[in-house]
């Protein structure tokens, strides 16, 4: 470029400082774009965290906290909650919830939410997607500030091996219609429980499963996987790491969008064949999960149940069933 000799020096400032502003908010904001840094507040970079030293040494010794593919297996112990908070909280997160509240399972609706405020996701946006055939039945529940509740009505059904089978695709179609646009990670959870303890951002990971309370401390030819070859949640029976509780699975949100259509698919081609997996979509979850290894694994303490004598492993009961009566419960047992 160049410029007549006549021209003010004050006006090729002006035309450079315009250039140099141009070029900072390009890089600036293409830059964000390409590395997907989430900004943080630079007074909140230079407060002083205190927190324990790790160790290499010393830690718990009574349980396995890594799988043999290396993703944490998340114990009491095993993390820092104040460390853990500090890196996640920071990036403004919000995580989806989602919760099938489906006949008189509506009953349980108001202490699942009630124990999530005080437990779950503490400090961070949640956003609850609540699915139910009885609109009306949903309770008001205070919810704290960042923090929504979304109704979804789906059809009334007469089997809850029925509800069990739709739910990977009703969330399929969830993600795809707007909870991919509204939120970060996503948690799929049973609405017959309760929170009893804190339940953080030690559990966020790519695709995050629970161990089952019934068998962690059984090997795998105890497992209740699908074992005919004819179905598509097929496992056979020297195959299988853990066997997983379908009351909770989570993740990226498109993460989670991947393992809720492929379950579909399968429970489809399945149903397409006369068959309905032992578990219903835990079955076809374990058989995901078996080929699509979890980032990270949940502990039993974040699903218990209550008619279970705690043992000595878990320290803390973060998330458990409810007893009920299924009879009274469940359009069909």
């Amino acid at each position: 470029m160049r410029f007549s000799s006549n021209v003010k020096p004050y006006v090729l400032l002006l035309i450079v400082g315009i250039f140099l502003l141009l070029g900072y908010v390009y890089f600036s904001f293409f830059s964000e774009r390409l590395n997907r840094d989430i900004l943080i507040d630079e007074d909140q970079k230079r407060t002083k965290l205190l927190y324990k030293q790790p160790s290499v040494l010393v830690g718990r010794t009574d349980v396995v906290s890594v799988t043999p593919w290396l993703a944490p297996i998340v114990w009491e112990g095993t993390y820092d909650p104040v460390l853990i908070d500090n890196i996640y909280k920071p990036m403004k997160l919000t995580i989806a919830t989602t919760v099938f509240a489906v006949g008189k399972y509506v009953r349980f609706l108001q202490d699942f939410l009630e124990t999530a405020e005080k437990h779950f996701m503490v400090g961070f946006n949640v956003h609850y997607y609540v699915f139910t055939d009885r609109p009306d039945d949903v309770p008001s529940v205070n919810l704290t500030q960042g923090r929504h509740l979304s109704v979804i009505q789906v059809p009334v059904s007469n089997r809850w091996q029925e509800i069990s089978a739709r739910r990977m695709e009703i969330i399929q179609t969830t993600i795809e219609r707007q909870i991919r646009r509204e939120a970060d990670y996503i948690f799929c959870l049973d609405v017959d429980s309760k929170f009893h303890a804190r339940w953080g951002s030690e559990s966020l990971g790519r695709l995050v499963a629970v161990i089952h309370p019934g068998y962690y401390e059984q090997t795998r030819d105890h497992f209740p996987y699908e074992r005919r070859p004819a179905s598509t949640a097929y496992i056979p029976m020297d195959e299988g790491d853990y066997y997983y509780g379908g009351a909770m699975f989570g993740g990226f949100v498109e993460d989670v969008y991947t393992l809720t259509k492929v379950c579909r698919k399968r429970f489809e081609e399945d149903a397409g064949n006369s068959i309905e997996a032992a578990w219903q979509e835990e079955s076809h979850l374990n058989r995901y999960l078996l080929y699509n290894k979890p980032s990270k694994v949940l502990s039993p303490e974040y699903l218990w149940q209550d008619f279970k004598a705690q043992t000595k492993e878990v320290k803390v009961i973060r998330f458990s069933g409810v007893i009920k009566n299924y009879a009274e419960v469940r359009p069909n047992v």
